[in-house]
């Protein structure tokens, strides 16, 4: 491998990263770009663990759909131990499927039947947060090598400071959103019931606890309804 050239594409990368608009957009771009840049990688995916349960946050293929399902059902498998730190290991590299794997006794065959010959994960965290474990997969044997596992680290390193920023971004957003729904909604209770300001939010934060609503969602029934009234 040529590492002046690789370091460009990770340069490429990391603006590319940084233009999504959005979490989503930021995982489904790691994913094209692991199976762009790492020698053997022919499908890639994000799983993560939330509550004991597999989520698959974006794949190249249905196949990785079925692995991340697979492991969930399982409850075992290296995608699955890699997203809940299991030991704390970061990484992983399996030379090849078809060989015993004693950690993953029901899961190893099982990938085999789908056609996964070799597979290799990463933890896309940061000092703060884990947003779960980049996977990569090939359908032969000993596709991934030591210079593999090294341009993988280096992609899912940016890859977690780009996630970082991206849910920062989406968080700070959805507060804006959140907060502009709840001023439209108080604006039209204390217009319509002649309300002070306190007395509005109060009237929001009684319906939300009696109904058990998010205040958001109360403030934007209010403001929707009030605007399909002639």
């Amino acid at each position: 491998m040529d590492w002046r050239d690789f370091a460009e594409q990770m340069a490429d990368l990391a603006r590319r990263l940084l233009a999504q608009d959005s979490a989503q957009a930021t995982l489904d771009e790691i994913v094209r770009a692991a199976v762009e840049l790492i020698d053997g990688c022919e499908a890639a995916g994000v799983l993560a663990v939330r509550r004991g349960r597999a989520v698959t946050l974006a794949a190249t293929r249905d196949m990785v759909d079925r692995s991340d399902r697979l492991q969930g059902e399982l409850g075992e498998g290296p995608c699955f131990d890699a997203a809940r730190r299991v030991d704390g290991d970061r990484l992983f590299r399996i030379t090849d499927m078809t060989e015993p794997q004693p950690d993953w006794p029901r899961y190893a065959p099982a990938a085999r039947d789908l056609g996964i010959g070799s597979m290799m994960g990463f933890l896309l965290y940061t000092d703060e947060q884990d947003f779960g474990a980049l996977d990569c997969y090939s359908g032969r044997p000993g596709a991934f090598t030591r210079e593999s596992e090294t341009a993988g680290w280096l992609l899912a390193s940016h890859a977690a400071v780009a996630l970082a920023g991206a849910r920062t971004v989406d968080q700070l957003e959805h507060a804006l959103e959140t907060r502009h729904a709840i001023g439209e909604a108080m604006g039209m209770l204390r217009e319509r019931h002649r309300l002070s300001e306190d007395d509005a939010f109060a009237v929001l934060r009684r319906i939300s606890q009696h109904h058990n609503i998010k205040l958001r969602d109360v403030a934007e029934n209010i403001r929707d309804r009030a605007r399909e009234k002639p």
